[in-house]
């Protein structure tokens, strides 16, 4: 069965051809630009998920077409990148027009394979990993980093928790210590924001960590044992750390919803399309009832959720980031929450619906069964359910009294 209508459910209603207030011609631009971009790039996400890597290269590619710009949060860097002689972005966007929802665009086009892993692999530590040396670090640390970093000449990771802490940030028991010349940092951990050079440094080891999903994402671990670092190495204030990455969690977490709304709407609408032709007791599945029934309801919290993330995002838009945090971060820590229960729903609603296909690793089920993988990467990095569920109404409290 064929249509000139896109599949029910697999793309925002502005994509269908709707009218929206929130994106203007840049926005619409940049969403074709990206759409192209992320095509080349990461053609063969699904290939590269499957074997649990993403190509050495890639990272330096997104560099060479400034495609790693866009991970930061808005507003971009902009002295910095002019600096370094980046004036703008694919599609020829000036680098101070990047608002958040071109960051909205960017990271939905991102995730449109339904592989997580190789847009994690080359996004996630750029993403989270610079904004604490740009907002926090000395002029003479960022100067030391961020040329590098920022062209993509060096990679920088953000190590956050430990296995006894998870969600409890706060609770991690690394330490930092100065050394008797006081010259270095003496790091088995700390709470205090350091950065610290891993590769071929003493007392550091890294081992891959294999996990249920994004499995081409890198999740490593790392271990840190007396390790010695230049003083002038700490990010702001000792003892802020956690002050500091407070402040860089709500856009992760918005970042998450954006993402994996986008890998619930891919579910869906392959559900969407299946039951549309395949064929059971004389008649088609989308025949059935119940069929429509479980579609409607994915179909309900998948875009209602949707709209509140639009809507939310272009909020950021007009406010300061002191204003954002103080306002929205109850709400981007339920959002992040509501969009694990969202995923789950599609993707298990999803499999179900593929029967035996939604269960296997290939063929027509291999999407589904890699999206339905994802939902406890969803759920619980960038703060676990129930904690972000607690952590939204005490600070909608805190704002209200």
């Amino acid at each position: 069965m064929s249509s000139s209508v896109p599949i029910p459910f697999s793309e925002p209603s502005w994509l269908m051809g709707l009218p929206s207030p929130y994106y203007n011609t840049s926005h619409r631009k940049w969403q074709k630009t990206c759409r192209a971009l992320v095509s080349e790039l990461l053609g063969n996400a699904s290939e590269w998920e499957k074997q649990g890597d993403v190509p050495a290269d890639l990272y330096q590619k997104f560099a060479s077409a400034n495609f790693l710009i866009p991970n930061l949060p808005s507003p971009l860097p902009v002295k910095w990148l002019q600096k370094l002689g980046i004036t703008h972005l694919p599609g020829e966007l000036p680098v101070e027009e990047f608002d958040y929802m071109h960051t909205l665009i960017f990271t939905d086009e991102m995730q449109r394979s339904g592989s997580m892993g190789p847009s994690g692999a080359t996004s996630t530590g750029f993403a989270f990993g610079i904004p604490p040396i740009l907002k926090f670090g000395s002029a003479s640390l960022q100067q030391r980093f961020l040329p590098d970093l920022l062209t993509g000449k060096k990679r920088i990771c953000i190590a956050i928790t430990e296995p006894g802490a998870g969600s409890d940030v706060s609770g991690i028991e690394t330490t930092a210590r100065k050394s008797d010349d006081r010259r270095e940092w003496i790091v088995d951990g700390c709470l205090s924001l350091l950065i610290v050079p891993l590769l071929n440094h003493a007392g550091v080891t890294m081992r891959r960590i294999p996990v249920g999903g994004q499995t081409a994402a890198g999740t490593t671990y790392i271990e840190l044992d007396s390790v010695r670092v230049p003083l002038d190495n700490i990010i702001g204030t000792p003892g802020l750390g956690m002050k500091y990455m407070m402040q860089n969690f709500n856009y992760e977490r918005l970042s998450i919803s954006i993402s994996v709304d986008r890998c619930a709407r891919t579910a869906l609408s392959a559900a969407f399309e299946y039951v549309m032709r395949r064929e059971a007791f004389g008649k088609t599945l989308m025949e059935q009832p119940v069929v429509r029934h479980r579609l409607a309801k994915c179909g309900a919290q998948l875009e209602s959720h949707w709209a509140w993330i639009e809507g939310y995002t272009w909020v950021m838009t007009r406010l300061s980031e002191e204003e954002a945090n103080r306002e929205l971060g109850g709400l981007t820590a339920l959002a992040k929450a509501k969009a694990g229960m969202v995923l789950e729903s599609c993707a298990s609603t999803a499999v179900l619906l593929l029967g035996g296909n939604g269960y296997t690793k290939s063929g027509m089920g291999e999407m589904v069964e890699r999206i339905f993988r994802e939902i406890p990467g969803a759920r619980v990095p960038g703060g676990s359910e129930d904690v972000m569920l607690d952590l939204s109404i005490r600070q909608l409290v805190k704002n209200y009294q």
